[in-house]
């Protein structure tokens, strides 16, 4: 049942006003238009990225695996397209000291058999040093190919942080897109049903209706501890963690310096 705008008993301080089903739809509607605008404006700006300028560089280059060093065109399994999340690693940090940033993107990509099933295969590489990857890896029980490009030089490996694509033309390895910060959300679809929500992501930054809860810092979405709080505190772990067998509270990250 809905409540007419004006009606007192239907008004909830600090949110917008509760208004009848046909008044919505009209402000429903409105805003269609502009996310229409803007789903055609991503559009554009994808067909740009494929007109972007590519990056030839040696597919032979080694990466290290479960089965040891492999070239690097092999993570196309065969097929023309790759796309890679480069997972930023702490030396020598246990399980809980390792990205939290990092651990978002990595773990809503469960598998990649929609990407698989339109040509494309997916690797997460990092350049961490396999013997400390693998039973990270196994801990968290990650299921995609992973692969340490410790001493690899970009575009195979580089900079940690970042969704890069590539194409394979034959024994041709190219380098098409790469992008970081925000430019990582769409992995991430937790985000975009956020953004649905009445609350959206709760963030610090994101504008709200006057008397809307106030938003926080990305902490809660990155480390929290235990009881589902947020904190940057050493008994913290990355937020999907605590799902995995055997997760309990620590006294330290354990880490050396930056990633």
């Amino acid at each position: 049942m809905t409540t007419a705008s004006g009606n007192a008993s239907g008004d909830l301080p600090g949110k917008p006003p509760v208004v009848d089903l046909a008044t919505w739809q009209a402000a429903r509607d409105e805003l269609l238009i502009r996310e229409k605008a803007h789903t055609h404006e991503g559009d554009a700006i994808a067909a740009a990225r494929r007109r972007l300028p590519m990056v030839e560089f040696d597919g032979t280059v080694e990466v290290v695996g479960p089965d040891g060093p492999v070239p690097f065109i092999d993570l196309f399994q065969g097929r023309d397209e790759l796309v890679v999340y480069k997972h930023m690693w702490h030396d020598g940090a246990p399980h809980q000291g390792q990205c939290e940033g990092c651990t978002v993107t990595a773990w809503h990509m469960k598998d990649a058999v929609y990407l698989n099933a339109r040509g494309v295969s997916y690797a997460v590489l990092t350049t961490g040093p396999w013997d400390e990857v693998a039973p990270y890896v196994e801990f968290m029980g990650y299921t995609e190919p992973w692969y340490s490009v410790r001493g690899v030089d970009g575009p195979a490996g580089g900079h940690m942080g970042y969704v890069t694509s590539y194409l394979r033309d034959g024994d041709r390895v190219f380098l098409t897109y790469s992008t970081t910060g925000r430019g990582n959300e769409p992995v991430a679809g937790s985000f975009a049903l956020l953004d649905m929500t009445p609350y959206g992501r709760g963030e610090a930054w994101q504008e709200n209706p006057e008397g809307w809860p106030e938003g926080q810092g990305p902490c809660w979405y990155w480390r929290s501890d235990v009881d589902g709080n947020a904190t940057w505190g050493p008994t913290g772990r990355p937020v999907p963690q605590w799902t995995r067998p055997g997760a309990t509270p620590e006294e330290t990250l354990g880490r050396k310096g930056d990633h």
